[in-house]
């Protein structure tokens, strides 16, 4: 049964804003739709989300194009701007919003990540967050002069000792080892600062860490986890978890999973924050919103698109079927080259069965299965009906807020701020000013 916070008791929304450059919510085609790597762009999101007093801006990152049948995938097209440059360049035009990137653990270095994230918490005094992703995929690694050398098996292996030495870079300077004295020239006292020795099967490290502990001590570390693996990890080492699930009851579970799994490793649940990813869409009635909302669904999922896709789990070419016509008479092949650099989940074999059972019971095209299976959380409605039903997934346990995602760049977000923000605050979820500087601060850690 769900159990909601009332009153004083009722837990503070946390809300964070979502780059969606490389994302499939985009929608390219829309007038209204912007550059997707003008500094502009970038400005307008992240000023737009600390007007809102978001908790921080999200920004993703990918290492390689991904490519469809030998070409790159029209997402892409734009390309991915580094993550630090941005996020750095953000610091100076923002105050308060906290600053997240993807970084990946399987084709970067400790030191060099934990350097760049404590520049990035010194530039900004306090607000760096790391949205830590790791990958086996060789397509990725031929960027890199490792290659895809790992094996998926030990993604988490890796991302573990990974974070085990770039806390060891952040936790050696003390906090007391800058000496502000001029006159003796004596500026740091090395006895405040240890030496960094790991031995262990990824990485051989001896070294020094080149800058004082940063603000906020370590940056405040998310983690995309819907694995068992991923979870574990998560519950282990994250402030934050970024997620993904569809209703509030698979919400409470998910959430009860992860801060049982904190309490187990003796940290307080209250430490990890979780955060399912979430698109919205607004109109002055209900029936207008859900008009909208099909209408988006549709530009986000044209023709070629859904062919794409369903070619991705059929590893296949289907160019000659119609996509809005009926699903393939044929079964998967195996060519899993047809799409690089995307992320699968499950078998295709399996998956291609549960999207013909569903296509046959709902009567389904191509292109309406395809908008269906790849629809996320989605908050449909009046700005009262999201305030409600943001509010209820909270106050009920199914996360402690949402990153969301809007799907037009730079302004998918300003109708949220100006609409929805103003509500949830009356009701006394949301914060009317930031109290803290830091992320950490934020997000009450």
């Amino acid at each position: 049964m769900t159990s909601i916070r009332e009153g004083k008791h009722r837990k503070p929304i946390h809300l964070a804003a979502h780059f969606p450059g490389v994302n499939n919510t985009t929608v390219w085609s829309d007038p209204e739709s912007g550059s997707q790597i003008e500094f502009d762009s970038f400005v307008h999101l992240a000023q737009t989300a600390e007007r809102g007093l978001f908790d921080f801006f999200f920004l993703a990152e990918g290492l390689r194009l991904r490519e469809h049948r030998g070409r790159i995938h029209d997402l892409d097209v734009v390309g991915r701007p580094d993550t630090f440059t941005v996020l750095a360049a953000l610091a100076a035009v923002t105050d308060r919003l906290g600053l997240t990137g993807t970084i990946n653990t399987t084709f970067n270095e400790p030191f060099e990540v934990a350097r760049q994230f404590a520049t990035l918490d010194h530039l900004s005094d306090g607000r760096a967050g790391w949205n830590i992703v790791t990958s086996s995929d060789a397509f990725t690694g031929e960027n890199f002069r490792r290659g895809g050398f790992l094996d998926h098996s030990d993604r988490y292996k890796r991302a573990e000792e990974f974070v085990t030495v770039a806390r060891e870079f952040w936790d050696s300077w003390a906090p007391d080892a800058v000496i502000a004295d001029r006159d003796s020239g004596v500026y740091v006292d090395p006895t405040r600062v240890r030496i960094v020795e790991h031995r262990g099967p990824q990485f051989d490290v001896r070294g020094v860490s080149t800058l004082p502990r940063a603000p906020q001590g370590h940056p405040v570390l998310l983690q995309a986890g819907d694995s068992a693996d991923g979870r574990a990890f998560l519950a282990k080492y994250a402030d934050a978890a970024f997620t993904l699930h569809s209703t509030l009851e698979a919400g409470q579970s998910y959430y009860a999973d992860v801060k049982q799994q904190a309490a187990s490793y003796g940290r307080d649940p209250n430490q990890l924050k979780v955060f399912p990813a979430a698109t919205f869409v607004l109109g002055d009635t209900p029936a207008e919103a859900a008009e909208k909302a099909s209408h988006i669904r549709r530009q986000q999922v044209g023709p070629q698109t859904a062919i794409a896709m369903l070619e991705q789990v059929w590893l296949r070419d289907l160019s000659a079927y119609d996509p809005d016509g009926p699903l393939p008479d044929v079964e998967p092949a195996d060519d899993p080259s047809i799409t690089q650099g995307r992320v699968r989940h499950g078998d295709p074999k399996a998956v291609a069965a549960a999207w013909r059972q569903r296509a046959e019971a709902d009567k389904l095209s191509i292109r309406e299965l395809v908008i269906a299976v790849t629809s996320r959380q989605q908050f449909v409605g009046t700005p009262a009906q999201l305030a409600d039903e943001i509010d209820l997934h909270v106050q009920s346990d199914a996360c402690d807020g949402f990153i969301l995602v809007p799907h037009l760049t730079p302004r998918g977000l300003d109708d949220f701020v100006d609409q929805v923000v103003p509500l949830l605050q009356e009701r006394g979820s949301f914060r009317t000013e930031y109290s803290g500087h830091t992320l950490r601060d934020h997000l009450g850690l």
